[in-house]
């Protein structure tokens, strides 16, 4: 279409290739959801309220479980946040289970790795979600999908 804008290219495809991959490894495991935003820059000065804002607007708060994670990172600003819904967020021992997931992430953008790091981020937060949340025949598989988010 002539009116669609051209996809942000903040990560090549190879860079895209395993964090898409690492989405859909982990909730072959979990009846949780797990989405990742990419923009170039965060237009509130805490991330992590942006990525509630992001986190609203793709409708994450509404999983059957309240189990949904987000992977918000703003590139040019150099800014990340990971924010999961309460159900998730409490079971995983809270603010401590997220440092540690930041701070590996952390560790792949020093590299500046970032495909990498969003995709350790992502299984990490997958394999949470297999210990609480683990997989269900029975219920709906994927309520949100894989795919990666681009905002402006």
């Amino acid at each position: 279409m002539a009116n669609e804008k051209p996809k942000p290219s903040f990560l090549s495809e190879d860079e895209q290739q395993p964090i898409v991959a690492a989405i859909a490894h982990a909730e072959k495991t979990t009846t949780g959801e797990i989405r990742v935003f990419i923009e170039s820059s965060c237009t509130y000065v805490d991330a992590m309220e942006r990525a509630k804002e992001v986190f609203a607007q793709l409708e994450m708060h509404k999983t059957a479980h309240r189990n949904a994670a987000l992977v918000y990172v703003a590139l040019r600003d150099k800014q990340f946040a990971l924010f999961g819904d309460e159900a998730i967020y409490n079971l995983t021992g809270g603010a401590d289970f997220w440092k540690e997931a930041a701070a590996q992430m952390v560790s792949f953008f020093r590299k500046n790795a970032h495909g990498e790091g969003i995709a350790a981020a992502v299984s990490a937060i997958g394999r949470a979600l297999a210990q609480h949340f683990p997989s269900d025949p029975s219920a709906s598989q994927n309520e949100l999908p894989d795919d990666i988010v681009f905002g402006a």
